[in-house]
């Protein structure tokens, strides 16, 4: 295998196996629609094998940030699909992440509406809004009805997204965000059927996955998970406990058919990551860029050793449009500025040269 080959995640038929990593920018318009900007940013970087949206909130209460799309009204949906024909004019694949915040927001961020969690426990520190910043408030915890309809809010963006021209649908379960608050046992203190045991605690994001897969098919489904990320106040820190809680998980949904699993960790070699990979038995896509961004020789590295059949990309793809033709060549590389990373406008987000 080699980094610039083709390869097939399900349905989707990569040219390389550079995939483009979720990642956070809060360029949306008002009222969370993506627009023109937006779809330039993403056409401009359609030479990777694979594009992967920016966490994408499925309705206006799961909403985590300022500037952050969603895919809940019909005006989303249409910016959405501009985003889209953009980067199949440019012969890319592209695929939605979908995410819901949970209790990493504030009612100035999600329209005051409701605030659901694994628990009613608050995150320590200030959360940033319109207004200033204030302390997380504390999350309401939510019942066995709440849980049933944020998996139907999961299944209604997916399906709107595919309506709109996408090739497929990431679901989000890492980074501290809400499927990822119900895998940790300090986030999730709860003693019903999702709480408590490693199984319990993976069954919410199990179903939000599987009904997804079922609406639109699992051969266009992907899933992300970052095992002991400890990022959020989401922590795991109890090895043995996070392995069985991400077997949990993994035993779940391996029967899906998905298209891929998307694992985010430091040690991709690591016998965690590996095991998780092998219980999958798909295709398996790894972004090692905890803390560095990912190289071109570690990129390599990951398929010619095959311990992943893609690699996901973040701060080099962002700060080089054509990474993959400046990799193919060994060219000189554009540094990511990170004062640019959040907020308004084209600088640092389309302004970036190519070769």
């Amino acid at each position: 295998m080699q980094l610039f080959s083709p390869v097939s995640l399900g349905s989707l038929d990569l040219d390389n196996r550079v995939v483009m990593a979720p990642l956070t920018r809060l360029r949306a318009e008002d009222h969370g629609v993506p627009g023109e900007l937006i779809a330039l940013h993403y056409a401009q970087r359609a030479t990777a094998g694979l594009l992967i949206t920016e966490g994408t909130f499925t309705s206006a209460g799961a909403q985590a940030y300022p500037g952050q799309p969603g895919i809940e009204t019909e005006e989303q949906a249409e910016g959405w699909g501009r985003v889209a024909a953009a980067v199949h004019d440019e012969d890319g694949l592209i695929v939605m992440q979908l995410m819901h915040a949970g209790r990493v927001t504030h009612p100035l961020i999600n329209s005051g509406l409701t605030i659901y969690a694994p628990s009613a426990a608050a995150i320590e520190g200030e959360v940033r809004t319109p207004d200033g910043a204030f302390p997380y408030p504390v999350p309401t915890a939510a019942t066995e009805d709440d849980i049933a309809r944020i998996v139907d809010e999961h299944v209604a963006a997916a399906r709107r997204a595919v309506e709109a021209g996408f090739d497929g649908i990431e679901v989000h379960s890492a980074n501290g965000y809400l499927l990822h608050q119900f895998l940790s046992p300090t986030s999730n203190t709860r003693t019903d059927a999702y709480g408590g045991s490693p199984e319990n605690r993976a069954r919410f994001g199990a179903e939000v996955i599987t009904a997804v897969a079922r609406e639109i098919g699992a051969d266009r489904v992907g899933v992300r998970i970052s095992p002991e990320r400890n990022i959020q106040d989401v922590f795991e820190k109890d090895a043995e406990e996070t392995r069985l809680t991400y077997e949990a998980l993994v035993d779940a949904i391996a029967p899906l058919g998905l298209a891929y699993l998307s694992i985010l960790h430091p040690e991709p070699a690591s016998s965690l990551v590996q095991d998780l990979r092998g219980r999958f038995g798909g295709a398996v896509i790894l972004n090692n860029g905890f803390t560095t961004p990912t190289t071109r020789e570690e990129a390599h590295g990951l398929v010619n050793d095959g311990l992943a059949d893609a690699v996901v990309v973040g701060r080099a793809l962002l700060a080089n449009p054509d990474l993959v033709r400046r990799w193919r060549d060994e060219a000189e590389l554009n540094e990511p500025d990170a004062k640019t990373f959040y907020g308004a406008g084209p600088v640092g987000y389309t302004d970036y040269p190519t070769l």
